[in-house]
Protein backbone atom coordinates (compact mmCIF):
# COMPACT_ATOMS: atom_id res chain seq x y z
CA UNK A 1 0.00 0.00 0.00
CA UNK A 2 2.92 2.25 0.84
CA UNK A 3 4.26 2.01 -2.22
CA UNK A 4 0.84 2.28 -4.36
CA UNK A 5 0.68 5.38 -2.24
CA UNK A 6 4.18 6.73 -3.06
CA UNK A 7 3.49 5.77 -7.06
CA UNK A 8 0.40 7.80 -6.78
CA UNK A 9 2.14 11.33 -5.53
CA UNK A 10 4.64 11.29 -7.89
CA UNK A 11 2.63 11.16 -10.56
CA UNK A 12 0.33 13.77 -9.66
CA UNK A 13 3.09 16.11 -9.00
CA UNK A 14 4.54 15.38 -12.47
CA UNK A 15 1.12 16.12 -14.37
CA UNK A 16 0.98 19.18 -11.91
CA UNK A 17 4.32 20.70 -12.89
CA UNK A 18 3.94 19.82 -16.49
CA UNK A 19 0.73 22.24 -16.12
CA UNK A 20 1.36 25.13 -18.74
CA UNK A 21 2.03 28.40 -16.18
CA UNK A 22 -0.01 31.49 -17.67
CA UNK A 23 2.39 33.78 -19.08
CA UNK A 24 1.72 37.60 -17.53
CA UNK A 25 1.35 40.69 -20.14
CA UNK A 26 4.61 41.63 -19.42
CA UNK A 27 6.26 38.56 -20.50
CA UNK A 28 4.67 38.56 -24.06
CA UNK A 29 7.22 40.26 -26.47
CA UNK A 30 5.35 42.16 -29.24
CA UNK A 31 6.93 41.83 -32.76
CA UNK A 32 7.48 45.93 -33.26
CA UNK A 33 8.51 47.06 -36.52
CA UNK A 34 12.14 48.60 -36.67
CA UNK A 35 12.25 52.29 -36.91
CA UNK A 36 13.20 53.37 -40.25
CA UNK A 37 16.42 55.64 -39.88
CA UNK A 38 16.04 59.61 -40.92
CA UNK A 39 18.71 60.55 -43.10
CA UNK A 40 20.33 63.56 -42.32
CA UNK A 41 19.50 67.01 -42.97
CA UNK A 42 22.13 68.43 -45.23
CA UNK A 43 23.05 72.36 -44.20
CA UNK A 44 22.64 75.52 -46.43
CA UNK A 45 25.94 76.83 -46.72
CA UNK A 46 26.47 80.25 -48.55
CA UNK A 47 29.65 80.69 -51.11
CA UNK A 48 32.82 81.08 -50.26
CA UNK A 49 34.17 84.98 -50.20
CA UNK A 50 37.59 85.20 -51.51
CA UNK A 51 39.59 88.54 -51.72
CA UNK A 52 43.22 89.62 -52.20
CA UNK A 53 45.23 92.29 -50.07
CA UNK A 54 48.71 93.72 -51.72
CA UNK A 55 51.36 96.08 -50.28
CA UNK A 56 52.25 94.06 -47.06
CA UNK A 57 48.24 93.74 -46.24
CA UNK A 58 47.90 97.37 -46.03
CA UNK A 59 46.50 98.28 -49.57
CA UNK A 60 43.28 97.94 -51.24
CA UNK A 61 41.09 94.59 -50.37
CA UNK A 62 40.67 93.60 -54.05
CA UNK A 63 37.35 90.83 -53.77
CA UNK A 64 37.83 87.73 -56.50
CA UNK A 65 34.04 86.52 -55.78
CA UNK A 66 31.87 89.70 -56.13
CA UNK A 67 31.09 89.16 -59.86
CA UNK A 68 27.87 89.13 -60.29
CA UNK A 69 26.55 91.09 -63.09
CA UNK A 70 27.87 91.80 -66.08
CA UNK A 71 26.97 95.50 -66.30
CA UNK A 72 29.69 96.29 -64.25
CA UNK A 73 33.52 95.33 -64.53
CA UNK A 74 35.34 92.89 -61.96
CA UNK A 75 37.97 90.09 -61.11
CA UNK A 76 36.56 86.42 -61.26
CA UNK A 77 38.12 83.58 -59.28
CA UNK A 78 37.58 80.72 -61.58
CA UNK A 79 37.44 76.98 -60.80
CA UNK A 80 40.82 75.18 -60.41
CA UNK A 81 42.50 77.33 -57.64
CA UNK A 82 45.57 74.78 -56.23
CA UNK A 83 47.70 74.77 -53.36
CA UNK A 84 44.65 75.78 -50.61
CA UNK A 85 44.85 72.06 -48.81
CA UNK A 86 47.45 70.67 -46.06
CA UNK A 87 50.64 72.22 -46.76
CA UNK A 88 53.05 70.08 -48.83
CA UNK A 89 55.99 68.33 -46.15
CA UNK A 90 59.83 67.26 -46.82
CA UNK A 91 60.23 64.16 -45.06
CA UNK A 92 64.53 63.47 -43.65
CA UNK A 93 65.76 60.18 -43.60
CA UNK A 94 69.06 58.44 -42.90
CA UNK A 95 70.13 55.63 -45.15
CA UNK A 96 72.29 52.59 -44.00
CA UNK A 97 74.46 51.20 -46.75
CA UNK A 98 73.78 47.41 -45.02
CA UNK A 99 69.85 47.61 -44.66
CA UNK A 100 67.18 48.22 -47.46
CA UNK A 101 65.20 51.23 -47.63
CA UNK A 102 65.50 54.24 -45.12
CA UNK A 103 65.07 55.42 -41.37
CA UNK A 104 62.81 58.44 -40.99
CA UNK A 105 64.01 61.08 -38.67
CA UNK A 106 62.12 64.28 -39.12
CA UNK A 107 59.06 65.81 -41.54
CA UNK A 108 58.71 70.08 -42.06
CA UNK A 109 56.13 71.53 -43.88
CA UNK A 110 57.49 73.48 -46.88
CA UNK A 111 56.69 76.52 -48.22
CA UNK A 112 53.25 76.22 -50.51
CA UNK A 113 52.48 77.02 -53.76
CA UNK A 114 49.34 78.48 -55.08
CA UNK A 115 47.92 78.79 -58.36
CA UNK A 116 44.81 81.06 -58.73
CA UNK A 117 42.89 81.55 -62.28
CA UNK A 118 41.15 84.69 -62.28
CA UNK A 119 38.81 86.49 -65.26
CA UNK A 120 39.15 90.21 -65.31
CA UNK A 121 36.25 91.41 -67.25
CA UNK A 122 35.78 94.93 -68.08
CA UNK A 123 32.16 96.49 -69.77
CA UNK A 124 35.22 98.60 -71.86
CA UNK A 125 38.74 98.70 -73.00
CA UNK A 126 39.15 101.42 -70.19
CA UNK A 127 37.46 99.56 -67.29
CA UNK A 128 39.98 96.59 -68.03
CA UNK A 129 43.11 98.49 -68.66
CA UNK A 130 41.93 100.40 -64.63
CA UNK A 131 41.27 96.29 -63.47
CA UNK A 132 45.00 95.37 -64.31
CA UNK A 133 46.29 98.71 -62.66
CA UNK A 134 44.63 97.59 -59.91
CA UNK A 135 45.92 94.51 -59.37
CA UNK A 136 49.21 94.17 -61.24
CA UNK A 137 51.01 96.48 -58.80
CA UNK A 138 49.26 95.73 -55.82
CA UNK A 139 50.67 92.01 -56.13
CA UNK A 140 54.79 93.43 -56.55
CA UNK A 141 56.81 91.12 -54.47
CA UNK A 142 58.98 94.30 -53.90
CA UNK A 143 56.32 95.99 -51.91
CA UNK A 144 55.62 93.33 -49.45
CA UNK A 145 53.38 90.25 -49.04
CA UNK A 146 50.01 89.80 -50.04
CA UNK A 147 46.77 88.26 -48.15
CA UNK A 148 44.39 85.99 -49.06
CA UNK A 149 41.38 86.30 -47.21
CA UNK A 150 38.87 83.59 -46.81
CA UNK A 151 35.30 83.41 -45.81
CA UNK A 152 33.00 81.11 -45.39
CA UNK A 153 29.10 80.95 -44.36
CA UNK A 154 30.18 80.62 -40.93
CA UNK A 155 32.14 83.68 -40.54
CA UNK A 156 35.34 81.91 -40.02
CA UNK A 157 38.11 83.78 -41.31
CA UNK A 158 41.27 82.46 -43.03
CA UNK A 159 44.51 84.38 -43.64
CA UNK A 160 47.04 83.38 -46.08
CA UNK A 161 49.99 85.39 -46.39
CA UNK A 162 51.95 85.17 -49.54
CA UNK A 163 54.35 86.66 -52.31
CA UNK A 164 53.25 87.31 -56.09
CA UNK A 165 55.94 84.70 -58.26
CA UNK A 166 54.64 84.43 -61.34
CA UNK A 167 51.53 84.73 -63.86
CA UNK A 168 50.67 87.89 -64.86
CA UNK A 169 52.91 88.19 -67.71
CA UNK A 170 49.78 88.07 -69.93
CA UNK A 171 49.43 86.14 -72.71
CA UNK A 172 46.99 87.40 -75.87
CA UNK A 173 46.25 84.64 -77.63
CA UNK A 174 42.57 83.77 -78.57
CA UNK A 175 41.57 81.75 -76.24
CA UNK A 176 43.15 83.96 -73.15
CA UNK A 177 42.14 87.90 -74.02
CA UNK A 178 39.85 89.76 -75.91
CA UNK A 179 39.53 93.32 -76.13
CA UNK A 180 37.35 93.39 -72.63
CA UNK A 181 38.74 90.64 -70.89
CA UNK A 182 41.87 88.80 -69.98
CA UNK A 183 42.61 85.19 -68.14
CA UNK A 184 45.79 85.02 -65.69
CA UNK A 185 46.80 82.18 -63.82
CA UNK A 186 48.39 83.85 -60.61
CA UNK A 187 51.34 82.10 -59.09
CA UNK A 188 51.38 83.11 -55.25
CA UNK A 189 54.55 81.09 -52.94
CA UNK A 190 53.59 81.27 -49.16
CA UNK A 191 56.96 80.77 -46.84
CA UNK A 192 54.98 80.55 -44.07
CA UNK A 193 52.44 77.60 -45.11
CA UNK A 194 50.14 77.76 -42.09
CA UNK A 195 47.05 79.84 -42.26
CA UNK A 196 45.83 81.83 -39.86
CA UNK A 197 42.54 82.76 -38.07
CA UNK A 198 41.36 86.61 -37.53
CA UNK A 199 40.93 86.35 -33.98
CA UNK A 200 43.57 87.31 -31.78
CA UNK A 201 42.97 84.93 -28.43
CA UNK A 202 43.59 86.71 -25.08
CA UNK A 203 44.13 85.66 -21.59
CA UNK A 204 45.79 87.61 -18.68
CA UNK A 205 46.22 86.77 -14.82
CA UNK A 206 46.66 89.15 -12.08
CA UNK A 207 49.11 89.00 -9.82
CA UNK A 208 48.58 90.10 -5.72
CA UNK A 209 50.29 93.10 -4.44
CA UNK A 210 52.99 92.57 -2.01
CA UNK A 211 53.41 95.15 1.40
CA UNK A 212 56.00 97.93 1.03
CA UNK A 213 58.64 98.89 3.35
CA UNK A 214 57.13 101.99 4.84
CA UNK A 215 53.67 101.37 6.12
CA UNK A 216 51.68 104.91 6.07
CA UNK A 217 48.89 103.56 8.46
CA UNK A 218 50.75 103.26 11.08
CA UNK A 219 54.56 104.36 12.46
CA UNK A 220 57.37 103.03 11.23
CA UNK A 221 57.88 100.36 14.08
CA UNK A 222 57.79 97.36 13.96
CA UNK A 223 59.40 97.04 10.86
CA UNK A 224 57.66 94.20 8.08
CA UNK A 225 60.13 93.40 5.44
CA UNK A 226 58.31 92.17 2.38
CA UNK A 227 60.43 90.17 -0.93
CA UNK A 228 57.06 90.07 -3.24
CA UNK A 229 54.37 87.44 -3.81
CA UNK A 230 55.43 84.22 -5.36
CA UNK A 231 53.35 82.54 -7.90
CA UNK A 232 54.27 79.13 -8.59
CA UNK A 233 50.93 77.27 -10.63
CA UNK A 234 50.06 75.25 -13.85
CA UNK A 235 48.17 78.08 -15.84
CA UNK A 236 45.93 76.15 -18.23
CA UNK A 237 46.19 77.49 -22.25
CA UNK A 238 44.02 76.54 -24.96
CA UNK A 239 44.85 76.63 -28.55
CA UNK A 240 41.94 76.56 -30.52
CA UNK A 241 44.00 76.01 -34.01
CA UNK A 242 45.06 72.89 -35.72
CA UNK A 243 48.76 73.15 -35.35
CA UNK A 244 51.39 74.90 -32.63
CA UNK A 245 50.77 78.21 -31.93
CA UNK A 246 53.92 80.50 -31.12
CA UNK A 247 52.52 83.12 -28.24
CA UNK A 248 53.74 86.77 -27.01
CA UNK A 249 53.93 86.87 -23.64
CA UNK A 250 53.47 90.16 -22.02
CA UNK A 251 54.85 90.80 -18.36
CA UNK A 252 54.48 93.86 -16.25
CA UNK A 253 56.12 94.86 -13.35
CA UNK A 254 57.20 94.90 -10.73
CA UNK A 255 58.57 91.41 -11.52
CA UNK A 256 61.45 90.47 -9.31
CA UNK A 257 62.07 87.33 -11.32
CA UNK A 258 60.03 85.09 -13.60
CA UNK A 259 60.41 81.61 -15.50
CA UNK A 260 58.00 79.86 -17.74
CA UNK A 261 58.63 76.01 -18.20
CA UNK A 262 56.22 74.40 -21.32
CA UNK A 263 54.73 70.91 -20.49
CA UNK A 264 58.14 68.98 -22.04
CA UNK A 265 60.25 70.81 -19.67
CA UNK A 266 61.45 73.87 -22.01
CA UNK A 267 61.74 77.06 -20.43
CA UNK A 268 62.93 80.46 -20.35
CA UNK A 269 63.13 83.32 -17.48
CA UNK A 270 65.14 86.05 -15.86
CA UNK A 271 66.33 85.60 -12.38
CA UNK A 272 66.65 88.88 -9.81
CA UNK A 273 69.56 90.59 -10.46
CA UNK A 274 69.78 91.46 -7.01
CA UNK A 275 68.14 92.16 -3.57
CA UNK A 276 66.29 95.44 -4.49
CA UNK A 277 66.20 95.30 -7.93
CA UNK A 278 63.50 94.22 -10.08
CA UNK A 279 63.93 92.32 -13.10
CA UNK A 280 60.86 94.11 -14.77
CA UNK A 281 60.79 97.50 -12.87
CA UNK A 282 57.31 98.96 -11.91
CA UNK A 283 55.56 100.48 -14.91
CA UNK A 284 57.08 98.71 -17.02
CA UNK A 285 55.57 96.38 -19.51
CA UNK A 286 58.04 93.49 -20.67
CA UNK A 287 57.06 91.78 -24.21
CA UNK A 288 58.70 88.56 -25.16
CA UNK A 289 57.55 87.89 -28.67
CA UNK A 290 58.04 84.10 -29.31
CA UNK A 291 57.56 84.17 -33.14
CA UNK A 292 60.04 83.01 -36.04
CA UNK A 293 61.77 85.39 -37.10
CA UNK A 294 61.61 87.83 -34.59
CA UNK A 295 62.10 86.12 -30.92
CA UNK A 296 62.98 89.43 -29.19
CA UNK A 297 62.68 90.58 -25.37
CA UNK A 298 61.71 94.31 -25.59
CA UNK A 299 60.01 96.16 -23.03
CA UNK A 300 58.19 99.28 -23.48
CA UNK A 301 60.51 101.90 -23.59
CA UNK A 302 62.68 100.01 -25.86
CA UNK A 303 65.12 98.33 -23.48
CA UNK A 304 66.46 94.76 -24.98
CA UNK A 305 65.93 92.41 -21.95
CA UNK A 306 67.70 89.42 -24.50
CA UNK A 307 71.04 89.47 -22.97
CA UNK A 308 69.57 89.31 -18.86
CA UNK A 309 67.87 86.05 -19.77
CA UNK A 310 69.12 82.91 -17.69
CA UNK A 311 70.94 80.30 -19.21
CA UNK A 312 69.55 77.96 -22.20
CA UNK A 313 66.32 79.42 -22.57
CA UNK A 314 64.00 77.88 -24.99
CA UNK A 315 61.09 80.25 -26.39
CA UNK A 316 58.75 77.32 -27.49
CA UNK A 317 55.14 77.33 -29.27
CA UNK A 318 51.68 76.07 -27.40
CA UNK A 319 50.38 72.96 -29.00
CA UNK A 320 47.38 72.38 -30.52
CA UNK A 321 44.57 72.01 -27.66
CA UNK A 322 44.82 72.21 -23.92
CA UNK A 323 47.69 72.52 -22.11
CA UNK A 324 49.32 73.58 -19.18
CA UNK A 325 52.51 76.41 -18.60
CA UNK A 326 53.87 76.65 -15.37
CA UNK A 327 54.28 79.90 -14.72
CA UNK A 328 56.81 80.70 -11.43
CA UNK A 329 56.32 84.51 -11.13
CA UNK A 330 58.02 86.79 -8.13
CA UNK A 331 55.92 89.88 -7.99
CA UNK A 332 57.90 93.09 -6.60
CA UNK A 333 56.29 95.76 -4.36
CA UNK A 334 53.29 96.09 -6.36
CA UNK A 335 50.58 94.97 -9.27
CA UNK A 336 51.91 92.81 -11.35
CA UNK A 337 50.11 90.93 -14.09
CA UNK A 338 50.83 88.05 -16.94
CA UNK A 339 49.26 88.56 -20.19
CA UNK A 340 49.08 85.61 -22.80
CA UNK A 341 48.44 86.50 -26.67
CA UNK A 342 48.54 84.20 -29.57
CA UNK A 343 47.04 83.84 -32.93
CA UNK A 344 45.74 80.38 -33.69
CA UNK A 345 47.17 78.64 -37.10
CA UNK A 346 45.42 76.54 -39.36
CA UNK A 347 46.68 73.75 -42.17
CA UNK A 348 44.57 75.49 -44.61
CA UNK A 349 42.12 78.02 -45.84
CA UNK A 350 39.53 75.56 -46.53
CA UNK A 351 37.91 74.40 -49.65
CA UNK A 352 36.32 76.61 -52.17
CA UNK A 353 32.41 76.52 -52.43
CA UNK A 354 32.64 79.45 -55.64
CA UNK A 355 29.72 80.61 -57.23
CA UNK A 356 30.28 79.52 -60.84
CA UNK A 357 27.74 81.09 -63.21
CA UNK A 358 28.01 81.26 -67.15
CA UNK A 359 27.71 85.09 -68.22
CA UNK A 360 25.66 85.52 -71.07
CA UNK A 361 27.48 87.41 -73.52
CA UNK A 362 26.62 87.84 -77.32
CA UNK A 363 27.70 90.87 -79.63
CA UNK A 364 25.14 90.10 -81.76
CA UNK A 365 21.77 89.55 -79.79
CA UNK A 366 20.93 90.97 -76.09
CA UNK A 367 19.57 87.77 -73.63
CA UNK A 368 16.30 88.90 -72.05
CA UNK A 369 17.04 90.22 -68.52
CA UNK A 370 15.61 87.23 -66.83
CA UNK A 371 18.25 84.55 -68.79
CA UNK A 372 21.48 86.83 -68.08
CA UNK A 373 22.43 84.41 -65.50
CA UNK A 374 22.44 80.89 -66.40
CA UNK A 375 23.71 78.65 -63.75
CA UNK A 376 26.60 76.25 -65.72
CA UNK A 377 29.40 74.13 -64.32
CA UNK A 378 31.16 75.93 -66.86
CA UNK A 379 33.52 78.73 -66.41
CA UNK A 380 32.55 82.19 -66.71
CA UNK A 381 35.18 82.57 -69.85
CA UNK A 382 34.33 79.46 -71.25
CA UNK A 383 31.46 81.40 -73.48
CA UNK A 384 34.11 83.81 -74.61
CA UNK A 385 35.55 81.74 -77.52
CA UNK A 386 32.02 82.18 -78.89
CA UNK A 387 32.97 85.60 -79.21
CA UNK A 388 33.62 86.97 -82.39
CA UNK A 389 37.49 88.18 -81.55
CA UNK A 390 36.88 91.83 -83.93
CA UNK A 391 33.98 92.84 -81.91
CA UNK A 392 34.99 96.39 -80.30
CA UNK A 393 31.81 95.69 -77.65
Amino acid sequence: MLELATYVAVHLITRRLLIPIPATRDQVVEDRPQPVPIPPHPMAWGHTYVSITGHGGEGEEIPLTSFTDRRWPGILLQAGATGLGKPPYELHADNSPNLDGSIYRSARAAAREVMLPVYLYGVDRRSLKELKRKLIPALSPKRGHCVLKFVEADSQVRKLYCYYKDGLQGNESQDNAGFRWIKYGIQLTAFDPYSYGDDLHVAEWNLNQGQGFLRTDKGLFPLRLSRGILADQQIPVINPGEVEAWPVWQIRGPVRAFRLTSPDGQAFGITAPGESTDAVAAGRALTVDTRPGRKTLVDDQGKNYWPLLDPGPSLRPIEPGKSAVDVRLTAGNGPASLRLMLRPRFEGPRSLRLQRRTLYFSPYKAPPPSNRFVNSPRLASSCLRNIDPRSTG
